[in-house]
């Protein structure tokens, strides 16, 4: 036999992140790739906690006063035409529909016929057929605000595909407003923006930093594209929303006109903002250790498994009433609103279903065997914690106490994560210093780099470009949360007055 491993995940972080990252989606048995190019299939234990991230989201958005409605998948080809910077944005990424059926060959190989007189775009998002839609609803000021989200599956067509962080399809919620003020629509998009800032922080325990992008950066068509911006363990930058100001530029496209108060035909102010899939690849690489994944309990799959130990028959009625009676009792305690998830875990495997359960994230794993029952307690391991650190508990004591430990275990894996972006976080105002920053120390591990620089830029499109073309790497934000602050651009040393975020992103 070998030596054994010391870790579950193999590789580790340290000796290769991007294949780390695969491994540890393969083992919390969340998701597999497709036979489809591109495409994943999201398995039972990452759906649920993808249910569980748009049920708190969409209970946010409800309360701002958003209704949820659905919008065909199809899009005209002329639909994309009206607004040409978001056409432009697009257009590499669209898969079209040309044909409505198929027929065989006369070699029996099915072949694409019935040729559409227009081609059909599969909704890469959805700015120009919801603005279709609120053409015709929109005819008085009296009609608006209209606060729509979809929940929704979108394609765009990418080159470079990785599982939750970039497929050809995925999951995702996209809102869209429209507004009878340019500042109401602008007060709607910080609205979502913090929206966004609240799942991320406050669910997911990953912290973001909110601003706004840069030209090259801000979505096709918008005027101003605001976004929160996390730091993974490889040290580089996910985007985890994004909220769009998109003044009028849609509303002339899709003649979004009403009658203001004063009898005046003005066109509408629309926003829209969306979140994704993506949000548990951010999650994975922003919490998992070199064991797997580690859920946040406000959004895990399930908050606790209950894991039966049964060495003896007469000893399993015993063990499986005790245990039962246990689920019974935690799943009738509320924790944020919803009802303990417990699993319940009885099959005979010896160490390994330990492990499975370490390997899939869920927060606590409770041991309940015969000496437990005597002394009417429960053996808790926590996920946050190394897997050897277990201890005993009365069971009535865990039952009580249980909404306190998952906050605790909630709030450690926030903190883990802000000191690890303070840590890789520098004011750097060098040039020399900003490229080395950028620059990796081992050439065999080119995705392991500095962190966020935060440096100052003169706003100008050309440094932004020679500085990608020269790192490959942007500006992610110019943060909201910030003081001004005289200094010289990192790249050409004009004037600049705060400083951004640069950082190689996903």
């Amino acid at each position: 036999m070998g030596k054994q491993a010391k870790t579950a995940i193999e590789p580790t972080r340290e000796e290769n992140y991007p294949e780390w990252y695969q491994e540890v989606i393969k083992a919390s048995d969340m998701a597999e790739i497709s036979p489809v190019r591109g495409c994943m299939v999201i398995k039972p234990w990452g759906y649920a906690l993808w249910e569980n991230i748009m049920r708190s989201l969409d209970d946010m958005f409800k309360t701002t006063g958003v209704k949820n409605a659905y919008f065909p998948l199809f899009i005209p080809i002329n639909f994309l035409e009206k607004e040409a910077a978001h056409v432009e944005g697009f257009a590499k990424e669209c898969a079209v529909v040309t044909h409505h059926r198929l027929e065989q060959d006369e070699n029996g190989r099915l072949i694409p016929a019935g040729k559409l007189t227009e081609p059909l775009i599969v909704r890469p998002t959805s700015e120009t057929i919801i603005g279709d839609s609120f053409s015709k609803w929109v005819k008085s000021y009296r009609d608006l605000p209209i606060l729509i989200n979809q929940w929704a599956n979108v394609v765009r067509w990418e080159m470079r595909t990785r599982i939750f962080l970039r497929t050809s399809e995925f999951l995702w919620q996209e809102g869209h407003t429209v507004h009878a003020t340019r500042e109401e629509a602008i007060d709607r998009t910080q609205m979502m923006l913090e929206v966004y800032r609240k799942m991320a922080e406050e669910y997911l325990a990953i912290p973001v930093i909110t601003g706004e992008k840069s030209e090259a950066e801000k979505f096709p068509g918008a005027e101003t594209t605001t976004c929160i911006e996390a730091m993974m363990q490889d040290r580089k930058a996910l985007q985890a929303g994004t909220s769009h100001f998109l003044g009028q530029n849609f509303a002339r496209a899709s003649e979004i006109k009403f009658q203001s108060d004063k009898e005046a035909e003005e066109y509408g102010w629309t926003t829209s903002w969306g979140s994704s899939t993506r949000l548990i690849g951010g999650l994975i690489m922003t919490h998992s250790d070199d064991n797997g994944v580690i859920l946040p309990p406000r959004v895990a799959s399930s908050h606790v498994v209950l894991m039966p130990i049964i060495r003896k028959d007469k000893d399993k009625q015993m063990v499986m009433d005790y245990t039962d009676e246990l689920a019974a009792r935690l799943r009738n305690i509320s924790y944020y609103g919803y009802p303990i998830r417990v699993e319940v875990d009885a099959r005979d495997i010896g160490g390994a279903r330990n492990w499975e359960w370490i390997k899939k994230g869920i927060p606590l794993r409770v041991e309940i065997g015969p000496k437990d029952i005597a002394s009417d307690s429960v053996f808790v391991g926590r996920r946050d914690k190394d897997p050897k650190d277990k201890s005993a508990m009365g069971k009535d004591a865990f039952a009580d106490d249980i909404c306190r430990i998952l906050d605790e275990i909630q709030n450690t894996l926030f903190q883990r994560a802000l000191d690890y972006r303070k840590a890789h976080t520098r004011n750097i105002d060098d040039k020399e210093a900003f490229d080395h920053f950028f620059t990796p120390e081992n050439k065999e591990r080119p995705e392991i780099h500095g962190g966020f620089a935060m440096s100052h830029w003169c706003g100008d499109g050309a440094c932004e470009k020679k500085i990608k073309e020269r790192l490959n790497v942007t500006v992610r934000c110019i943060p909201y949360d910030q003081e001004n602050e005289d200094g010289k651009c990192i790249e050409c040393g004009k004037p600049s007055g705060k400083r951004v975020v640069f950082a190689k992103a996903y």
